[in-house]
């Protein structure tokens, strides 16, 4: 055992050293003296090996190798997990091939225990099987019962700081809109509406009497109802939403400047508007910190970021869009970001009883309804339920309010204004 916590030490000391293939055999007994430069459960190391997978997956992955021609030993593969992940366990798997320095490289997913409640597998795989076979996105490989093996797309994943380049921005817009007029087969009905109550049941089927009081999950559905009546209307465009357009989801071809979407769990016909709205709310998110779970509302898109953005988006067809489009365009955008700090409030919610990932999916949840209660008053006015008295009370809302709205502009005037009025007749 010292033997192999030192060869550990020296492989951290020198991380490019080249090592001989070996299997790890016993998984639990490496997880248990992880150190920080040991992958065991942690990210951005290796594990030697195939002690993690599904069997069924093990003998697709060596009859894939084996397949190649090119692959030295089919049993002789490395694991990396891939960090940011957060419904399923991802991992990056390699051979090394007779060619030196040139590796294989597949993906495999396994599937999130749980997370059923979200999506319907089988609707996820079909969806997935059609923008494959379309040229949108990863071949799949190969199918074992609680997951799959997909290509690697020799692409880089996307940072949280790339959402903000002006450029990678502009190719987002025009991949989106390329999304959103996707022809697939089956029902085109909007399922926000429904998703949101089915996950607000969830919510309160798996919730504590003292998480059902602080996230007022009782008042939600009103809410809800408010925000489809008030939001909903007949010139928004529906189209195939991704709806899940975070940083981690999105691949570029550093050379071509390709941009692929990638990861289509979430993926319905929505209004569009709702999409984009989603794809900004993540903005502020960078699930590759210390803290993955902390939100950033100053990173939310300036009103002349947006509109840059959504006139590449509705230019990209070839027509230009008109003012009255544009603004149209910017107030449903605006707007339907209530919808997601609701969905991704309850989606936290849920993930906290089901979901093992390591990630804090409570504190998520309460960042999410207090942006949805901070901006609320200011895009809907006094429709639906008042703000919580957490959001109302106290110098700290106010500073919340301050950061959330400095982008956008009349935002943060409305709002003082409004939980003032509310604390002078309360």
């Amino acid at each position: 055992m010292v033997k192999l916590i030192y060869f550990f030490f020296l492989l951290s000391i020198f991380p490019d050293i080249r090592i001989p293939q070996f299997h790890i055999k016993n998984i639990d007994l490496l997880n248990k003296f992880s150190s920080p430069f040991v992958m065991g459960a942690v990210d951005n190391a290796i594990i030697y090996g195939d002690g993690r997978l599904p069997g069924e997956a093990r003998n697709i992955l060596q009859s894939l190798a084996s397949n190649w021609g090119d692959v030295i030993d089919s049993k002789a593969l490395q694991m990396i997990p891939l960090k940011g992940a957060m419904t399923n366990e991802v991992y990056q798997i390699k051979w090394p091939t007779k060619t030196e320095y040139v590796s294989r490289k597949v993906l495999v997913r396994i599937y999130g225990e749980g997370v059923e409640v979200f999506f319907d597998r089988d609707d996820e795989i079909r969806t997935f099987e059609f923008m494959s076979k379309h040229g949108q996105g990863p071949r799949l490989l190969g199918r074992f019962p609680n997951g799959r093996i997909e290509e690697f797309i020799n692409a880089r994943t996307l940072s949280a700081s790339d959402l903000r380049d002006p450029d990678i921005s502009a190719l987002i817009a025009a991949k989106m809109k390329e999304f959103h007029d996707l022809d697939m087969p089956g029902p085109k009905n909007v399922i926000l509406w429904d998703r949101l109550r089915k996950w607000l049941s969830a919510a309160k089927s798996l919730s504590s009497p003292e998480e059902t009081k602080e996230f007022h999950l009782e008042s939600l559905e009103e809410e809800i109802s408010v925000l489809e009546k008030e939001i909903c209307g007949d010139h928004q465009h529906i189209g195939f939403s991704h709806n899940d357009l975070q940083y981690g989801n999105i691949m570029m071809d550093e050379e071509t400047r390709l941009i692929t979407i990638i990861d289509y769990e979430y993926a319905s016909y929505n209004p569009v508007a709702y999409d984009i709205a989603n794809h900004f709310c993540e903005m502020a998110a960078d699930y590759h910190t210390e803290t993955p779970h902390i939100l950033d509302y100053s990173k939310y898109p300036g009103l002349e970021e947006r509109q840059r953005f959504l006139h590449i988006y509705l230019s990209t067809s070839g027509d230009q869009p008109s003012d009255v489009e544009m603004e149209q365009l910017i107030q449903d955008v605006e707007k339907y970001t209530l919808a997601s700090h609701l969905l991704w409030g309850l989606w936290g919610i849920i993930s906290e009883h089901v979901n093992e990932i390591d990630f804090d999916y409570m504190e998520y949840a309460r960042q999410r309804f207090q942006q949805y209660w901070l901006t609320k008053p200011a895009l809907l006015g006094s429709s639906g339920a008042p703000p919580p008295e957490s959001v109302t009370d106290g110098k700290q809302e106010e500073d919340d309010i301050e950061k959330t709205s400095s982008k956008r502009p009349g935002l943060f005037k409305k709002l003082k204004k409004y939980f003032s009025l509310i604390k002078t007749t309360s």
